[in-house]
């Protein structure tokens, strides 16, 4: 590494950290008073507080890298240009795309951190945070897990477990429903293959229910299909589900195998596994964005501009990032196209950018 990748390393690090703690700061202090009537109605000490607050902070970094990456490689470089130094590089024979390789490794390192981050830091940090702040702080009793795929839930009238559910048919697979008493004690076990939610009611196919009278023998009964006696709706179901952004890509990966296995659509997840590599790549292009437009000319730059532009950019990525993720969610275009949509478009433009380079 020679003096001049020292020099660009140092300044555009610097920036990035300073991009980085002013957004976590804002972030940070916007959601302490979101939270802050919570904390206190429930008499959350300072641990829990701080607790909760440290933990944001995995799940918020990754989110913003991208752009911390573009605002770092417009204030370094239009800084740059605006001191006419880039001028003097050019001067003394110097490539500016060998100039600024250095930076561009950090940016490839820092999207190789994103999806760390994503598939270990950010599911436990997610996971912790929710415990803290339902359990903990308020005190409220979990109805059940979700774990490997499988949802195990303390209903109304006992204890439920499906394999697989499916929230965006109603429906479920690999029933059990263990129906207890007052005292807890098992007197109804229900086995189903499969159910669906329909009319405001859940029915279940080829049914075995087993009942556990005292001093008698277990009576076992079959029925193809009948109405479930559970008042729990989906929505009551759904809560116990994860979501994709607290699941890493391995193990959403599973779970989407485990779905198509048991013939269910896994359209929305396979979208969201896609967006697992493709978010964390638009820092290398907003990178060569970020170069590019600060060098459109020798004289470019400000701190001002820097900002104004990579706000505006970075804000138009998260719009057409949504919008493709959407149309995969909805079915409308392949889960593929849709989760490398934004990417491609903005792929496209920073090479386009990047041709006007003068070097």
């Amino acid at each position: 590494m020679n003096i001049l990748d020292r020099y660009l390393l140092k300044d555009f690090l610097r920036n990035m950290l300073f991009v980085t703690l002013i957004f976590l700061f804002l972030f940070l202090t916007i959601e302490f008073f979101e939270r802050i009537r919570m904390f206190l109605s429930n008499h959350a000490t300072m641990a829990q507080m701080f607790s909760y607050l440290l933990l944001q902070i995995p799940i918020f970094l990754p989110q913003i890298l991208p752009a911390v990456i573009l605002l770092a490689s417009l204030l370094t470089f239009g800084n740059l240009s605006r001191h006419s130094e880039i001028i003097a590089l050019k001067a003394n024979g110097v490539d500016l795309f060998r100039f600024a390789l250095s930076a561009f490794a950090v940016s490839v390192i820092t999207s190789i951190a994103i999806f760390v981050f994503n598939e270990w830091i950010t599911p436990y940090a997610y996971n912790r945070a929710e415990e803290i702040n339902y359990v903990e702080v308020q005190k409220r009793q979990r109805p059940g897990s979700f774990s490997n795929g499988q949802i195990w839930y303390r209903g109304e009238k006992g204890i439920y477990h499906f394999r697989i559910f499916d929230a965006d048919a109603d429906a479920m697979k690999g029933i059990t429903l263990y129906y207890l008493d007052r005292q807890m004690n098992l007197y109804q076990r229900l086995d189903a293959k499969s159910g669906g939610w329909k009319d405001g009611a859940w029915f279940f196919s080829d049914v075995m229910i087993t009942r556990f009278d005292k001093g008698a023998f277990p009576l076992i009964s079959r029925h193809k299909r009948i109405l479930a006696d559970i008042p729990e709706t989906p929505g009551d179901f759904e809560t116990m589900q994860k979501d994709a952004a607290a699941m890493g890509y391995t193990e959403l990966r599973r779970y989407i195998a485990k779905l198509k296995t048991e013939g269910y659509s896994a359209t929305r997840y396979v979208v969201d596994l896609h967006g697992k590599i493709a978010f964390p790549l638009i820092g290398v292009i907003l990178f060569i964005i970020g170069f590019s437009f600060s060098l459109r000319s020798e004289r470019s730059g400000g701190i001002a501009l820097s900002i104004g532009t990579g706000l505006m950019i970075g804000f138009s990525y998260w719009i057409i990032f949504a919008l493709g993720i959407s149309l995969g969610r909805s079915g409308t275009i392949p889960p593929v196209a849709a989760a490398w949509f934004a990417n491609i478009v903005f792929g496209v433009g920073s090479l386009f950018l990047l041709s006007k380079v003068r070097r």
